[in-house]
């Protein structure tokens, strides 16, 4: 009889092991899955911008500085995403990124911000429908990375409690990172004057 207590102990334990691997692995996926979903809008975003500098050359010959920066930082969010979508539970990779898109939206910030002495710029339909376009495309990522950030706060916090911890570990289950996107021009505080 006790040899069925033991068996029936060691099943009990098998299995547990298994649930809580299995429900790890199930937010693994969920999370990964909602990184995919970052991946389209930002090749989405990414593949306007060429587009957007093409319309502004024309009018803004002289602000040659500020747009070749802007292909350069779309050309560096573009490699970082290509990057961290080959692994998103790689954690450098995915920092990385949130520090190249971060600079992608300052420099199109300035893009932007010097178009506005530009009427005619402002006015050409190409330009108005490629910002409108940027803009749809900027609250798609931003919603995008909520729910991949959502996904991830539910798995790590899967992992770390008790008893889930005990199987996390030794099977690799690791803490990934929040896709942070810092644009430093938006965090400025603002000058007011009256």
């Amino acid at each position: 009889m006790g040899e069925w207590i033991v068996l029936a102990v060691i099943l009990g334990l098998v299995v547990w092991v298994v649930l809580i691997y299995n429900k790890l692995v199930t937010l693994r996926n969920a999370f990964r899955n909602a990184f995919a979903q970052i991946d389209v809008q930002l090749t989405r975003r990414h593949d306007l911008i060429p587009n957007l500098v093409e319309t502004a050359k024309g009018y803004m010959a002289h602000e040659r500085e500020t747009l070749e920066a802007v292909i350069q930082a779309r050309n560096q969010a573009a490699s970082s995403l290509k990057q961290a979508a080959a692994d998103p539970t790689n954690l450098v990779a995915i920092g990385q990124l949130g520090e190249a898109e971060g600079m992608l939206a300052g420099t199109l910030g300035r893009l932007f911000a010097l178009s506005e002495a530009y009427p005619d710029l402002k006015a050409n339909q190409n330009m108005m429908q490629l910002s409108e376009e940027l803009t749809a495309t900027e609250n798609r990522v931003a919603f995008a990375r909520q729910a991949y950030n959502d996904a991830v706060m539910v798995y790590n916090n899967a992992r770390e409690v008790v008893p889930n911890n005990f199987i996390a570990g030794p099977f690799g289950f690791v803490a990934q990172p929040l896709l942070e996107i810092e644009n430093v021009a938006m965090r400025a505080v603002p000058k007011v004057s009256f």
